[in-house]
């Protein structure tokens, strides 16, 4: 196949100066295969270890991509750097500073760095930071806004939402009796 400094080298080849010590010796092993020698295999280089990024689907939306009229599903985390114009049901959203979410999402956390229009519900932590901007109908469990953060439009908390379900839900129970016009 190929000869000398080809892809296919004899073992001899590997024998000879390491370029990057100008030592004579063996030079570093290739990849796949371990060192012969016993000093060499007494301090084997550490492997490097993986920190978890968290469990379930990621959804990355870059910069410069434009995601629009689509209902997002089975989605834990949502990162928007991009637009999204969709409905979804999520763990967790994350909009950076230059990122937009445009419909309908209910969340159980929510990161807002960037913009927010429509219907937004946050079943646990909405965080709104110095740049976020959060506009339309918003419920959330916990709030934090920091200094520059901006929210607007019908707020509330997901307690004084819920109630206020529940008393229309009784008004508009079968079998409720209202009273009828023109009826005696």
């Amino acid at each position: 196949m190929f000869n000398g400094n080809g892809l296919f080298s004899k073992k001899e080849d590997l024998l000879r100066k390491d370029p990057k010590t100008n030592a004579s010796g063996p030079a570093a092993a290739p990849t796949g295969q371990l060192p012969s020698s016993p000093a060499q295999s007494a301090h084997p280089a550490p492997t490097p270890t993986r920190v978890p990024e968290g469990k379930g689907s990621k959804l990355i939306v870059g910069p410069d991509i434009k995601l629009k009229g689509v209902e997002i599903t089975d989605c834990d985390t949502l990162v928007v750097e991009g637009r999204v114009e969709a409905s979804m049901d999520s763990r967790v959203i994350q909009i950076a500073e230059q990122g937009m979410f445009q419909g309908t999402a209910g969340i159980d956390v929510a990161e807002i760095h960037g913009r927010f229009e429509g219907e937004l519900t946050v079943r646990k932590q909405l965080v709104i930071h110095a740049t976020g901007k959060v506009t339309g109908k918003i419920r959330y469990g916990k709030l934090t806004i920091e200094e520059g953060g901006e929210l607007s439009g019908e707020v509330g908390t997901l307690a004084a939402s819920d109630s206020l379900a529940r008393k229309e839900q009784r008004a508009t129970l079968p079998g409720a009796k209202l009273p009828v016009a023109g009826m005696v």
